[in-house]
């Protein structure tokens, strides 16, 4: 993972992933999309990150992560690190 990628672990069937998604696309964020039900590891490497089962799991190149986060959430924290 480069120091600007970001990794967003989700289903397409998950409403806040696809919103998440979108948000990210429309903000022209690199990050790698990352998809549990496709990857079985990948899908306990998001309940490791996060501790529970809950997605999206979005991961910042800072090592911090959010949760089911929001728009106004994951932005904040793309200012925060300076991604847009």
């Amino acid at each position: 993972m480069s120091a600007t990628t970001i990794q967003m672990y989700g289903a397409d069937w998950c409403r806040d992933c696809r919103r998440t998604k979108a948000q990210l696309d429309g903000l022209a964020v690199d990050y790698e999309y990352i998809d549990v039900e496709q990857d079985e590891a990948a899908a306990e490497d998001a309940k490791r990150i996060s501790g529970r089962m809950s997605i999206p799991v979005v991961v910042f190149p800072d090592g911090t992560h959010q949760v089911e986060p929001s728009n106004a959430e994951v932005e904040a924290k793309l200012q925060e690190l300076s991604l847009v």
